[in-house]
């Protein structure tokens, strides 16, 4: 452990991967550089034969395993059984990382030991890498959750360990929407769960992301079934509430910001970009 880090916790990270080495070189870059905590960086892999074994190999830290899954959220269980942190996450191969967040993170969790699941803002890039968004977090809740869309995003939410030591691991049954039912059966048991006004992570949009896929919408209206969701008729005012409440957090103000990222042409350093506002914008705007 860096004497830097010396009484935080370890923050292991999982990434599940199959035939992204080119976006997952720039995620592990992302958490490669992070200072000031202890990190772990453990990759799922489904069996590529990409070349992932030998850049793995190169790269110091990094727990590579290679073996079959049923999805990303079976890859996701299996990392998270393995990881040797007192907090985890989960980073896709297409997210990365903001410079530093992971120090806060930890000391976040230092400072609050009744809470077990953090939320951060996070920023939306095109497929070039350029920023152009910004998502302000809110708390979810199930309602809004059942009858709409889980509105945190995963690549910056962080977790317990202790959470799954207790059994709260992904449904592999879900293919796309498994973030949302394991965020709703942990707002039935009413964990603990704060959220950090900053962004701590950058969400790429490929053009491939499984949250955007039919596959994702078909899954939803298969879940609101088994699940019970509360009538249709909730969701226009289940809608209306969140975003009065994200409204109230200054979700739709915009914010001039610069940021220094990974992108697939520059793995070696943090490319900076410019200052430019961010505000809330859909992706085809």
């Amino acid at each position: 452990m860096p004497a830097e880090a010396a009484g935080q916790p370890t923050i292991s990270v999982v990434t599940p991967s199959y035939r992204q080495l080119e976006w997952l070189r720039v995620c592990a870059a992302s958490v490669a550089d992070q200072a000031g905590v202890s990190v772990e960086h453990l990759i799922q892999d489904a069996g590529t034969g990409d070349g992932l074994e030998a850049w793995a190999a190169s790269r110091p830290g990094l727990r590579l395993f290679v073996e079959p899954d049923q999805g990303m959220y079976d890859a996701v269980n299996r990392g998270l059984r393995r990881a040797r942190g007192e907090i985890c996450a989960y980073l896709n191969c297409d997210e990365q990382y903001l410079p530093g967040v992971l120090a806060e993170v930890a000391a976040v969790f230092r400072r609050r030991p009744e809470m077990d699941l953090l939320f951060g803002d996070a920023v939306l890039l095109r497929p070039s890498g350029e920023p152009f968004s910004y998502r302000r977090v809110v708390l979810p809740s199930r309602v809004h959750t059942r009858l709409a869309i889980v509105g945190t995003f995963t690549c910056a939410m962080f977790f317990r360990r202790s959470l799954v030591e207790r059994g709260y691991e992904f449904n592999p049954a879900w293919k796309a929407i498994g973030d949302a039912e394991w965020v709703d059966r942990l707002l039935r048991d009413r964990v603990r769960m704060a959220v950090i006004r900053k962004p701590l992570a950058a969400f790429g949009l490929t053009g491939s992301n499984l949250g955007c896929s039919a596959l994702a919408r078909e899954e939803y209206a298969v879940w609101r079934r088994e699940c019970g969701a509360p009538p249709a008729w909730l969701t226009t005012p289940a809608i209306a509430l969140y975003r009065l409440r994200k409204l109230l957090a200054g979700a739709y103000t915009g914010r001039v910001m610069s940021l220094e990222l990974y992108t697939r042409d520059c793995l070696e350093r943090r490319t900076r970009f410019a200052p430019a506002r961010l505000g809330f914008r859909w992706p085809h705007s």
